[in-house]
């Protein structure tokens, strides 16, 4: 990837050609900074984090979207790695997928795509399945992206897709996750500028025509510390003025300092070969693909050592809530027989999974005592109501597992505590670039009458689950009433914060996440809410009465079915929730509620890691759509959280061997 340009990450429209630049992006009279003394001070952090999309593949198409290039770089992968079409590939930073679906063309049946850009992850996606190619694709952060240990024969990074980085340790990270996909001697195969040419011979400005309306002006400069080439591009419509005024950059490897880098993260046989020519169908600056190096590297030979605890447990310790204590979450304040007849069907179901044998703790009295004299060898921790059934203390329980080192299923303490503030995560999602709805956050002890300035508008807890203080009334439509709220709320849950937000009344959805980065996921099919039934009196939300009044409409009359939104929304829907699971910190399982405003667009309601696991919650009903019965689902759990268990005690026993010993 060569000149590079950055605008928002959002796909272009279904009708216009796949590199069309979004309407968005095309607004006449962006603001330009003017001449600057210093592009690097100009430099966002992250600039790489929403640069490729529609407006890169315009201005970078002369080289990135040139077919004989790409031709010519697969030419060299493949003899410079001696690649067979049996050989599991990964295209890291695969951008567009051209390298990917150039190899498929040729035969190779194993090729996998990973790239940070959700834009180009998507163009890729379907060109590849316009085409019948047999490629694999999913969106990821090259320091983190997922993939099992072991699991290629070949990681190649192309196109000049290395370097991003403010801090060279970063790089080094992309490195020692490409070592440890990579099987034992296993080939990474590298195509970067060639740092020592490119610092001494960049063009300072350049400009060039994109098309017969559009054209890029670019100025150049290095860092402070000479390690890294800043650029500028500006790039300006005839008729519409400036489309984008962006900052980037990229560190400058020569080959002794990528030598360096390399045998640091453990790369052994490091070869140099004679870097492919890149060509510009415009016959314009090529930029940082003017010259390259191709470097190939060997991945260290490795060995799994044994160690006890390294097989799935097949005695488990389910823990639950304490049915002899109140619970203030349920109707009544405590356990009942609904509550009663749900572990019953649990019991059942987990009866019925072979291999496994179960105990039950849910005396909270003496827990902490039993899990510390007799440690369980792994425990299914279905304790979501909270240690002593508080919800204020659910991440007590999986940190004193941790603390007597007893290995357990779903999420740690620390995600709990994250997403029991539905504000954090709002916040988390919103940098995340994930819609969210309209909100005002208002502190316990703010007693000023702080009301909505739009209506009508939904309030409710800033901290907690299972609807607690989401009630019918909970919408409001005047002042009168949001204040009447705001005091019902503060009666009923002192010192707790208040969330005001917008109310959105399109369709609402879930989406279950099963499994773990690196491991894969599970995606159940998506659950859609359906209000038809429910008296228009009533406002059409999920409130406490749905879950806990079984007397309550909200109850009888809201029905749930797999969605029948679009599969562009559905995707967006398992891109958002995917990235909220990584970001959070989630493990093994977790749910995504979303609902639609006026104009169709969703936006994200909470994430719920240990989200219901009883047999008529939502996780259960979409697991239901897939065809698995309320046993399998918990066996996708259980095995999620064991695969992620053992999978970090071989990654830790993983020993890197020197040949002589092998």
């Amino acid at each position: 990837m060569k000149k590079l340009t950055t605008v928002s990450d959002q796909p272009a429209a279904p009708t216009m050609p796949e590199t069309a630049l979004p309407m968005d992006s095309l607004s006449a009279n962006r603001r330009t900074l003017g001449p600057v003394s210093d592009l690097e001070r100009h430099l966002p952090r992250d600039w790489w984090g929403t640069l490729f999309n529609a407006l890169y593949l315009k201005t970078d198409g002369d080289v990135v979207e040139n077919d004989q290039n790409t031709r010519n770089d697969v030419d060299m992968l493949v003899s410079a790695a001696g690649l067979t079409p049996q050989d599991r590939i990964l295209d890291l930073c695969c951008g567009q997928g051209r390298h990917c679906a150039e190899l498929a063309s040729r035969g190779y049946q194993h090729v996998t795509g990973i790239d940070r850009s959700r834009y180009l992850i998507r163009l890729a996606r379907r060109r590849t399945k316009r085409s019948d190619l047999p490629v694999s694709f999913q969106e990821g952060d090259a320091r983190k992206f997922r993939a099992p240990e072991s699991s290629f024969d070949c990681v190649a990074l192309m196109g000049n897709s290395f370097g991003y980085f403010d801090n060279a340790e970063d790089d080094l990270r992309v490195l020692e996750r490409v070592k440890r996909a990579l099987r034992s001697d296993g080939t990474l195969v590298m195509d970067l500028t060639d740092g020592g040419w490119v610092g001494q011979n960049f063009e300072r400005r350049s400009w060039e025509w994109i098309d017969q309306n559009q054209l890029v002006c670019r100025e150049r400069s290095l860092s402070g510390d000479k390690t890294r080439l800043i650029s500028r591009e500006v790039v300006i419509d005839a008729e519409k003025g400036v489309i984008a005024d962006q900052f980037y950059a990229e560190r400058l490897y020569t080959k002794d300092t990528i030598q360096d880098l390399l045998e640091r993260a453990g790369f052994l046989g490091i070869r140099y070969h004679d870097g492919p020519d890149s060509a510009s169908t415009r016959n314009h600056d090529l930029g940082m693909m003017a010259r390259r190096m191709f470097i190939t590297a060997t991945a260290p030979r490795k060995v799994a050592t044994a160690r006890k605890g390294a097989v799935p447990s097949r005695q488990v310790t389910v823990l639950l809530g304490d049915p002899r204590l109140p619970d203030l979450v349920k109707l009544g304040g405590q356990f009942n027989i609904e509550d009663l007849n749900t572990l019953t069907k649990l019991k059942i179901a987990l009866e019925e999974l072979d291999g496994f044998q179960f105990s039950y703790l849910d005396n909270h009295a003496t827990l902490l005592q039993t899990l510390r004299q007799d440690p369980p060898e792994f425990v299914l921790n279905l304790c979501d109501e909270g240690l002593n059934n508080d919800p204020f203390m659910e991440l007590h329980v999986p940190t004193y597992l941790e603390m007597l080192g007893i290995p357990y299923s779903g999420a740690g303490p620390t995600c709990l505590g994250l997403c029991f503030d539905k504000s954090l995560v709002r916040a988390i999602a919103m940098a995340l670039d994930i819609p969210v709805p309209l909100e005002t956050y208002v502190d316990s002890a703010d007693m000023a009458a702080t009301v909505p300035s739009i209506y009508p508008a939904l309030l409710k807890p800033a901290q907690g689950d299972s609807s607690v203080g989401i009630t019918q009334h909970a919408i409001v439509h005047t002042p009168s009433e949001a204040v009447a709220y705001l005091d019902h709320l503060r009666e009923i849950l002192p010192g707790r914060a208040v969330l005001i937000q917008e109310y959105l009344t399109g369709t609402e959805c879930s989406v279950t996440v099963i499994g773990n980065p690196g491991l894969g996921y599970n995606i159940l099919p998506i659950l859609e809410v359906d209000y038809s039934n429910l008296p228009t009196n009533l406002p059409p939300i999920l409130a406490y009465e749905s879950k806990w009044q079984p007397d309550s409409p909200y109850w009888t009359e809201i029905s749930y079915r797999e969605t029948s939104t679009t599969e562009e929304t559905q995707r967006a829907l398992v891109d958002y929730s995917t990235s909220l699971f990584e970001r959070l910190g989630c493990r093994d399982y977790a749910r995504f509620d979303f609902r639609a405003d006026s104009h169709g667009e969703p936006k994200l309601l909470e994430v719920n890691p240990n989200p219901g696991w009883c047999w008529d919650g939502k996780m259960n009903l979409m697991a239901s759509f897939a065809g698995h019965r309320y046993s399998d689902m918990l066996r996708l759990i259980l095995e999620a959280a064991q695969s992620r268990v053992l999978a970090g005690t071989a990654i830790s026993n993983i020993v890197e061997l020197p040949r002589h010993s092998v």
